[in-house]
């Protein structure tokens, strides 16, 4: 990176600070990329394991990872999810979810939207988070609807059984094929409604709708966004800065002018 691109990102991230310290609400939207300094891998669909390579099984990881084969063969999307939760288990919130938790308690309205399935936001201290993708760390049986919040998978068989039950139990996660969650998902559209004067978007290439569209709703408002992503994506014409670095990077380059 030559000096004058370091000079115009770093001037990027003082005038994002200003924008930030004035801010009354701000959004969030934050995907993968945000983890990789948790150790965890940037992915496409829900593992971070997977990279345009069919499964053992000869099947896309979108197929093996959906509904309709955890109803049909649940040993299959078990055993993927199992590997994500192994790599997740260890993981811990890094300086990026930090410092979104510290924003939320000084600002007077954060919100995060993320795709993630870690759940380190809330591990960070981050409060109103919406999980539009699940937590797969919270379980659910199948059949009678017991809940169980589950730390690690180790050792447990799969499906784990319900202990009421006994029946099969899976991640509140969204496969693929599944529907979002309504109450988060009508959590996140009360909050569009009211509006934000601030939208980021970290670590995702904003390939969901639901994901794109604050963004573009904020671009066509005149409010301001932000892309923290070391690649391009579909949608980087949109925003009004943008820093092609990492999310932990970044962030700490905001505060770092915030405090001047």
């Amino acid at each position: 990176m030559s000096a004058s691109l370091d000079e115009t990102y770093l001037s990027a991230a003082r005038e994002v600070a200003g924008l930030l310290a004035r801010a009354e609400r701000v959004l969030f939207i934050t995907g993968a990329g945000i983890s990789a300094d948790s150790g965890l891998p940037t992915y496409r669909g829900l593992g971070g394991l997977y990279e345009n390579d069919l499964t053992a099984e000869g099947i896309p990881i979108e197929e093996a990872l959906s509904g309709e084969m955890l109803r049909r063969r649940p040993e299959i999307p078990w055993k993927y999810m199992a590997q994500i939760e192994k790599n997740c288990r260890h993981a811990g919130p890094n300086a990026a979810h930090l410092l979104m938790a510290q924003w939320e308690r000084e600002l007077p309205y954060v919100m995060v939207l993320t795709q993630n399935i870690d759940g380190l936001h809330r591990a960070a201290g981050s409060k109103n988070v919406v999980e539009i993708h699940g937590d797969l760390h919270r379980l659910r049986c199948m059949h009678c609807g017991f809940d169980e919040a589950a730390q690690s998978f180790a050792g447990r068989a799969l499906p784990p059984a319900c202990p009421r039950c006994g029946k099969a139990m899976r991640p509140e996660v969204v496969l693929f094929g599944e529907m979002l969650p309504a109450a988060e998902l009508g959590r996140l559209l009360t909050a569009l409604e009211i509006g934000f004067d601030l939208v980021f978007s970290i670590g995702t290439t904003s390939v969901f709708p639901y994901i794109a569209q604050p963004v573009l709703r904020a671009a066509r408002a005149g409010i301001p966004t932000v892309e923290i992503n070391p690649g391009h994506t579909s949608i980087s014409e949109y925003f009004a800065y943008r820093l092609p670095m990492g999310a932990a990077a970044a962030l700490t380059a905001i505060e770092g002018y915030a405090k001047k």
